[in-house]
């Protein structure tokens, strides 16, 4: 495995002037924006901030980017409007001023750095110095921060970093990939290529039921949260200096990691992709913790409710949704040797579970809990792995004009873990969490090797990670990445 250190850019972003207000190049619809109870929960009031990287063949101008996004923003006038908190009965909520104020853009330059640190070994793990390349928006609290800000950096190669900080309260991962890439079909004055679907701005269809009705317990929430006299797995990790760890997974290992899997578990007839590492991950996290054999520990992860809402949200629908699912389990049955199938098969059941009824029920705990006590409903984070998956979402394939990025993934890295999809391989996934520095080596150590041999009917040539090793077109995992003062 690589040993490396997340890249550390140094030197100042030199701005091109201050940045400006890219409002949308046509009037746009003058309203406010309802938010369903699943856009403005609590625990999404932040922006997803994505990291682009195009080498100097797949580079364009700043002019480009900033006419195409205001064509872009006459679809999407929303992100050019701004937040508000609601009123009387909305108290609590959220909404969308659809102002058309226009997205922040910012332009800038780094000559010192090229488009290639960022391919080098372990330079795709995000170092706290990185932060730079998001102009910082000094506004007072989350709702003064325009929905959309943006920021271009020219580099020495000719190349350009572009990153965006998109509010989540106005759309999750998918919605953000369809944004996206209808401002690359601007940019591309792919007129031809336009949205398969028109955009669906309208939130209603996620609407609370009146009266509300809460039918499912909803272990993804904290439920009457109790007192803990011994502090929290979740407190324990903040306390620690955190490393980020970044392994990558090629798509062959995942098809040996689906395989060996499925050979030690014959009941288990089939897993996806998501499954397969979603529970390999999650095992190794709570091996390298190792906390207490009775602590009851969960698995949340994202699930896209689309199709499986009756009616199905329409295509085009840029907002939030996902609901949580959550795998539950003691910490001592999700380490031991024999589990991975039964693990795999926890997260199976918790995406199941998610139909019609589920995801009601749930916008209706939030609005219980919007209008009591409290502030709002919360996850359970006490002793939970969160997985958020921005693979299969195409949005490595972004292209302006030039050519697709040489790395995509995220500016920041943090305790949430989250699947990155790799250039250039359509099936790769690069998992990248920080775990205490304690605790990295462990994590990746059983990553890498997430079966035992003795828990192992048939063993398939040994552990994945001998027969990745003898397997040397494809490098198993690239990098574990610490920076000590992260």
């Amino acid at each position: 495995t690589a040993m490396g250190t997340g890249l550390e850019i140094s030197g100042e972003v030199q701005y091109r002037g201050d940045p400006v207000l890219v409002p949308p190049r046509r009037p746009t619809p003058r309203h406010a924006l309802y938010l369903s109870n699943l856009d403005d929960q609590r625990f999404l009031r932040f922006s997803i901030k994505y990291l682009y990287v195009f080498a100097a063949d797949a580079a364009v101008t700043a002019e480009a980017l900033r006419s195409s996004l205001a064509e872009a923003l006459v679809d999407y006038y929303p992100l050019a409007g701004r937040l508000r908190p609601g009123d009387g009965e909305e108290e609590g909520k959220l909404a969308v001023d659809c102002n058309a104020e226009g997205a922040l853009f910012a332009e800038g330059s780094l000559p010192g750095l090229v488009a290639a640190d960022f391919l080098r070994g372990g330079g795709a793990t995000p170092h706290k110095s990185w932060r730079k390349l998001l102009y910082r928006v000094d506004a007072h609290g989350f709702v003064a921060v325009p929905p959309l800000v943006v920021q271009v950096t020219h580099l020495g190669c000719g190349g350009m970093v572009l990153c965006t900080a998109i509010n989540h309260c106005l759309c999750d991962g998918i919605g953000t990939a369809q944004f996206l890439h209808a401002w690359a079909r601007a940019a591309r004055s792919d007129i031809a290529g336009g949205g398969d679907h028109p955009v669906v701005h309208d939130r209603r269809a996620l609407r609370p039921r009146c009266p509300p009705r809460v039918e499912f317990t909803h272990p993804e929430y904290c439920q009457n949260a109790v007192a803990h006299d011994e502090p929290t797995l979740l407190e324990h990790l903040l306390g620690q200096p955190l490393s980020p760890v970044s392994l990558t997974f090629t798509g062959a290992h995942l098809g040996h990691l689906k395989k060996q899997l499925l050979l030690s578990a014959p009941a288990l007839k089939r897993c996806t992709s998501f499954e397969a590492l979603a529970a390999t991950v999650w095992r190794a996290w709570v091996r390298a913790l190792d906390p207490p054999a009775a602590l009851r520990v969960k698995l949340l992860f994202s699930v896209n409710a689309r199709r499986r809402l009756k009616p199905e949200l329409p295509e085009g629908y840029y907002g939030n949704g996902f609901v949580l699912g959550c795998a539950e389990s003691t910490a001592g049955q999700v380490a031991a040797v024999a589990a991975p199938a039964t693990v795999i098969r926890l997260v199976q059941v918790a995406k199941e579970r998610v139909d019609d009824d589920y995801v009601r029920s749930m916008v209706d705990l939030l609005e219980e809990c919007r209008v009591g006590a409290g502030g709002g409903a919360k996850p359970d984070l006490s002793a939970s792995l969160v997985i958020s998956a921005w693979t299969r979402l195409g949005l490595e394939d972004l292209d302006f004009g030039g050519g697709t990025p040489a790395h995509m993934g995220p500016l920041t890295s943090e305790i949430y873990c989250v699947f990155v999809p790799v250039a250039g391989d359509p099936g790769g996934v690069t998992v990248l969490v920080s775990v205490p520095q304690a605790a990295a080596d462990k994590f990746e150590h059983y990553c890498c090797n997430p079966v035992e041999l003795s828990g192992v009917e048939e063993t398939d040539g040994g552990a994945i990670a001998g027969m990745l090793e003898r397997d040397e077109q494809h490098q198993p995992c690239h990098g574990h990445e610490i920076k000590m003062d992260y």
